[in-house]
């Protein structure tokens, strides 16, 4: 995967934005998924589903800025 703007973020983007964590996993970080994923699910059960695109979208924002370090 190169880095920000790729087409690699920009599918791990579009699949965080509907499972937060999904992209992350995709550009294989499998605990930063698994913290998206936890938050997204917290965030749902406390407000009841209204605010839970706020976790998706955050989640999405960060899988399309990521860049592998090196």
């Amino acid at each position: 995967m190169q880095g920000q703007g790729s087409a690699g973020n920009v599918i791990a983007a579009l699949a965080s934005f509907f499972i937060p964590g999904l992209g992350q996993l995709v550009q294989g970080r499998p605990l930063a998924a698994l913290v998206h994923f936890i938050l997204g699910v917290i965030i749902w059960v406390i407000t009841f589903a209204h605010f839970a695109w706020i976790a998706n979208l955050i989640s999405c924002i960060e899988a399309a800025r990521w860049r592998p370090k090196g």
